[in-house]
């Protein structure tokens, strides 16, 4: 047993390497690979199940314990798991938003004059990631929080208020991994990458969130069932769709086919919740904005 963590160790501080992982995961096939890695995840012959399951358990930070179940069809049935009742809780505070998926807190701040942060020193257009000068408008001041969800953790995402979802836009675009070693390198990497920006009102007061899952190097899918019960948000392509769909704060609303990131953009009366900090992670129904 100890030599066999010692390899893994041993391997894992080898991929961990900036210039080696950034290799593995960004200049490859990411396209032609993240549709392999679709196909492939989905097979459930046991022996592929059994092997697929323990590598990934091998190399990512992957806790089961909270699955609602013990038992996976295979790989791509274990990075889309349910939760078990009541494995989180959802802060019900009216006047704070909360954290619609576990993940990573990345760069949050001011939007100024349009620009968000990807990382210290990279900024990018809301613009850009939005795909629409007059959406970014309803921004200008706001707040931005990036959260990322590492190939680990659990990949659905909820509603961080009661709100409505009033339009979902489709971009096309790479898969980019998006993990800090790439947001170093890449500038505007999350307006390069697919994504499917969700514009939302809160019912509470009528404020415009605007929600933006990103796709990633092995994802590049992301469902929402309230707009296509069967297919990716992908089918159909670039696109803009009107929507009345609503959730209660907590409820489901998706989920990404491996691990990405979402984007949280909030008007200016929203800020940080008091401890929010770069690096930490967070899980969904937590505090993150607060009015």
């Amino acid at each position: 047993m100890g030599r066999v963590m010692s390899r893994r160790s041993a391997l894992l501080r080898i991929f961990q390497h900036e210039d080696i992982n950034f290799l593995l995961t960004n200049r490859i096939p990411r396209l032609a690979l993240t549709r392999f890695m679709g196909w492939f995840s989905k097979l459930e012959d046991p022996l592929i199940r059994r092997v697929s399951i323990f590598l990934w358990r091998s190399f990512c930070d992957v806790d089961l314990t909270d699955s609602a179940v013990d038992e996976f069809r295979s790989l791509h049935a274990a990075f889309i798991r349910r939760l078990k009742p009541g494995a989180r809780s959802v802060d019900p505070n009216p006047v704070v938003l909360t954290s619609p998926s576990d993940a990573v807190v990345g760069a949050f701040g001011r939007i100024d004059e349009g620009q968000a942060l990807q990382i210290k020193g990279f900024a990018y257009a809301i613009a850009d990631l939005l795909g629409s000068e007059a959406d970014a408008e309803a921004f200008h001041d706001g707040w931005f929080v990036t959260l990322r969800l590492t190939a680990g953790m659990y990949h659905r995402f909820h509603a961080p208020h009661d709100l409505t979802v009033e339009q979902v836009r489709y971009i096309s675009g790479d898969t980019w991994n998006v993990n800090p070693i790439a947001l170093k390198r890449i500038e505007r990497l999350f307006c390069k990458n697919e994504r499917a920006p969700l514009t939302v009102r809160l019912d509470a007061n009528g404020d415009r969130i605007v929600l933006v899952p990103v796709a990633a190097v092995l994802v590049a899918s992301i469902r929402m069932p309230f707009l296509d019960a069967e297919n990716s948000v992908r089918l159909g392509g670039p696109r803009v769709a009107l929507c009345n769909a609503k959730f209660a704060k907590g409820e489901e609303m998706g989920w990404f086919e491996h691990g990405s990131t979402i984007v949280v953009l909030a008007p200016a009366r929203w800020q940080p919740c008091p401890g929010l900090t770069e690096g930490t992670p967070i899980r969904m129904g937590e505090p993150l904005l607060r009015a």
